[in-house]
């Protein structure tokens, strides 16, 4: 099922041209990753996709409903977010706890299945015997682990991701892509995550896409090209 459809997005800071004529598709069951070199304006076109960025031309199309006929939700992690202090007022359970209450409401009590979810979303990133600690009392992958965590609990239809293995050592890492393709697989989920290292992702990813300088435009133009197959890489 098509979640999300864009269709001849261009975006320019001011007056300088930083995309054009992007067009890309997300749907439901498949790991998509976003690749280019430094500067292609990756974070931007997911800022654009999301509307926290107004596209300059172009349309963004979200479905209404997920592939269960439910309320579309989407969970987005930007980069480098966890970055609480020492004095952050929350444990990591609590912290991923209220995850789970947009999905019920602010004032709803949480069920069993709730704290099952919770439980499954700390182990799945290793952090469940670290459910008592304060967060700020952790490393910055732990950090990490704890933000992408609590997003597992919130259950939502799209995962948008921004380089979020960052501070992750190598072992994490592959687990955390192990989950993706999984969520992607066998909960028919839609993942788009920004990637430095396509490589390393290329045996779990089902399709990619390559943010490319289009050489007849001004240097921070960029176009998009995708190619379906598993684990392309580079396009054009």
């Amino acid at each position: 099922m098509r979640y999300i459809t864009v269709t001849n997005l261009s975006y320019q800071y001011d007056a300088e041209p930083v995309l054009e004529n992007i067009n890309y598709y997300l749907d439901s069951g498949e790991f998509v990753t976003l690749t280019g070199e430094n500067g292609a304006a990756k974070s931007t076109l997911i800022k654009a996709t999301l509307g926290i960025l107004k596209p300059k031309v172009g349309s963004v199309v979200f479905s209404k409903k997920n592939k269960d006929g439910k309320k579309l939700r989407l969970a987005y992690l930007p980069q480098q977010i966890a970055s609480f202090n020492a004095g952050f007022p929350s444990t990591v359970y609590e912290f991923v706890k209220s995850g789970r209450y947009p999905r019920n409401g602010w004032f709803r009590r949480l069920t069993e299945h709730d704290e099952e979810h919770i439980k499954a979303s700390l182990e799945s990133v290793g952090m469940w015997e670290n459910r008592h600690k304060p967060i700020g009392s952790l490393s910055g992958g732990q950090k990490q682990r704890v933000v992408i965590a609590r997003m597992f609990a919130s259950d939502p239809d799209i995962f948008i991701l921004d380089e979020p293995t960052t501070g992750m050592d190598s072992g994490t890492t592959q687990t955390f892509y192990e989950l993706m393709h999984h969520n992607a697989h066998k909960h028919g989920k839609s993942v788009l995550m920004i990637t430095h290292d396509p490589e390393e992702v290329k045996n779990y990813a089902d399709r990619n896409i390559h943010l490319v300088r289009n050489q007849e435009l001004p240097w921070r133009c960029f176009n998009v090209h995708e190619k379906d197959g598993k684990a392309e890489k580079h396009v054009g």
